[in-house]
């Protein structure tokens, strides 16, 4: 975790499990119009990609207080990777470009709040022993995801893909009026596997535009399954 001398207030608690983790090499000119002010672009050993993540939200609180009917769901995101440098410190964080979850009252609180770019579909998916598979409804059709685990998970290392993937603590979001916004992420380090007999059936272009469609047409570059772990979410700020 990236520590603050002051920490906000926490606005999220919940705990992320079954998480999986498609990576996708994109042209940094895809994502360049996408960056918000003050941070730039976090390349992983000279490449740039976006990871389509797939995860459960259990036992969610808002500011301490559980949303009946809101408490445990999924989430399924495209997102990128961004940095900033804060007082000689390396602050990492990711970029939305687009988030889905099944509730409108999330995706609506999410908008007000942050303006992050979330929207509303159905989603659904299965844990087994074997893997996991998410899936979500979109222009009537049933996108889906899936991805397997051998063995035991093991711990992130530094200076690896796994560790650059899930150790983003920040995110950065473009407000309306231009500005930038900053909260902090805190997880323990995650245990992963990488993910086997990956499928990826999704009509990327109609759910995030031409240009992302194209850069998601092909197989992931890499694959996870992460185990997960209780995360909180601090109040952001906007930054200069």
């Amino acid at each position: 975790m990236s520590p603050t001398s002051t920490p906000k207030p926490v606005f999220l608690s919940a705990r992320w499990c079954d998480l999986l983790l498609l990576q996708y090499p994109v042209d940094d000119r895809v994502l360049a119009p996408l960056v918000p002010r003050g941070v730039e672009l976090d390349p992983w050993q000279g490449r740039h990609v976006v990871s389509l993540v797939a995860f459960r939200f259990l036992n969610t609180r808002l500011k301490g207080v559980a949303i009946p009917f809101h408490v445990d769901f999924d989430e399924i995101n495209l997102r990128f990777y961004v940095r900033r440098v804060v007082d000689g410190a390396l602050r990492r964080g990711v970029v939305f470009v687009k988030e889905i979850v099944p509730r409108r009252a999330i995706a609506t609180v999410a908008r007000f709040v942050y303006d992050e770019p979330y929207v509303t579909l159905p989603t659904r998916h299965r844990v087994l022993p074997a893997g996991v598979e998410y899936g979500w409804k979109h222009r009537g059709r049933w996108d889906r995801v899936t991805g397997a685990r051998r063995g035991e998970p093991t711990l992130v290392v530094d200076d690896t893909e796994p560790a650059f993937i899930t150790e983003h603590y920040w995110g950065y979001t473009r407000r309306r009026d231009g500005s930038t916004s900053e909260y902090q992420v805190e997880h323990p380090r995650w245990r992963t596997w990488e993910a086997h007999d990956v499928t990826v059936d999704v009509d990327a272009s109609a759910l995030y535009g031409r240009e992302f469609g194209a850069a998601l047409a092909g197989p992931p570059s890499s694959a996870l399954i992460a185990e997960g772990s209780d995360v909180l979410v601090r109040e952001g700020t906007r930054i200069a």
